[in-house]
């Protein structure tokens, strides 16, 4: 697939995420927004007319033309979220990427734990961290983690070594391996499950992009587990994220002498759950019990169109009577009726008693 016109529409001024989706969702493909003449635009529900002018003037070529060089010359794929391969549980949040940068492979469905920390952390957490995280593995759940120093280098380190899933999410370019001493550990972690990010390539890691990568390691999980992080820390932001985003947070207690325990002591005190081992965890998922790797049944995966897409994001976070549906995506009832229908028998939704429908 050529996405060109993905790269173009993602770098117009004023269109982020959330405009990216409607705009899609309204003219079907990036190439037809451009098309659009300024009446077409100006019926698209939400779109500013700041933007609608951004869309018609902004001159997209050198940069779109770069980005596709590059993909070619690195092997980066594209995952975008039409796709059977795109994290289904990603579309739960309010601003998902319409697309991410690849290397490894992704799945539609899987359990994932989030395990973050301080880049200074003590040998004594990182131990804890790698344990931790080789025991989820070993448990069947995949590890998401940031690729940093300290607790997430652990994490993925203890996944690798459980045998399991790991994904790693920059906050930089996919082709930008930051720090540069994870070299290794990226491939292993390409290898053996996937590395990601939602910046255009050769982004540099800055200062900025890392709370925005943070909203995705929490994103793609079920629950965020916190292993040392002082007070005030990107740690904490991820925490933050999880709870917005309705996912449990985990955190592992510390000493009260240890700046380091402040954050995890600070979560636990407002909520958290104390987690000292992976049973700590699993009982405490929405759906816990999770057999070990061997026994997982496949995940179910399913490709959208971005009408349906729409409509899955919708029910995502809760169950939605069908008249709420067609209200709130502007169809008709009997197209609402079908693309429901069509969702029912791909597996990505399920009837509720009522003509209420949920997520699979």
């Amino acid at each position: 697939m050529d996405y060109y016109f993905w790269f173009a529409l993602k770098s117009v001024p004023l269109v982020g995420n959330v405009t990216f989706c409607r705009l899609l969702h309204h003219f079907e493909t990036p190439e037809q927004v451009f098309k659009a003449s300024a009446e077409e635009l100006a019926a698209v529900p939400g779109l500013s007319a700041a933007a609608a002018a951004q869309i018609r003037t902004h001159d997209y070529r050198e940069g779109a033309d770069r980005e596709c060089a590059s993909l070619h010359r690195t092997g980066v794929r594209i995952v975008d979220f039409l796709s059977e391969e795109y994290p289904k549980i990603l579309m739960e949040i309010p601003d998902f990427p319409p697309f991410l940068y690849v290397r490894g492979a992704l799945r539609s469905a899987e359990t994932s734990i989030a395990v973050v920390g301080s880049r200074r952390a003590s040998s004594s957490g990182q131990s804890i961290t790698e344990r931790l995280a080789r025991d989820l593995a070993l448990r069947g759940i995949t590890v998401v983690s940031g690729m940093a120093r300290g607790i997430d280098t652990a994490a993925h380190r203890g996944a690798l070594k459980g045998g399991g899933r790991t994904i790693g999410v920059l906050g930089s370019g996919i082709d930008v391996i930051y720090p540069p001493e994870n070299r290794k550990l990226f491939e292993e972690v390409a290898g053996q499950g996937a590395v990601v990010s939602e910046f255009p390539l050769g982004t540099a890691p800055l200062a900025e992009n890392f709370p925005r990568r943070n909203r995705i390691i929490s994103g793609l999980s079920r629950g965020v587990l916190v292993i040392e992080a002082v007070a005030n820390s990107g740690s904490l932001i991820t925490a933050r994220y999880a709870l917005e985003q309705g996912r449990e947070v985990f955190a592992v207690p510390g000493n009260i002498n240890f700046p380091g325990s402040r954050g995890p002591n600070q979560l636990i005190k407002e909520g958290a759950v104390l987690a000292e081992s992976v049973d700590d965890i699993l009982e405490n998922l929405p759906h816990h019990g999770v057999p070990p790797a061997a026994e997982s049944p496949a995940a179910p995966s399913f490709s959208l169109t971005p009408q349906e897409a729409s409509i899955y994001t919708l029910v995502a976070n809760s169950p939605l009577h069908a008249d709420e549906i067609t209200v709130k995506c502007g169809l008709t009832a009997g197209e609402v009726s079908a693309m429901l229908l069509r969702l029912e028998l791909k597996g990505a939704v399920t009837r509720l008693p009522g003509n209420y429908f949920m997520i699979s």
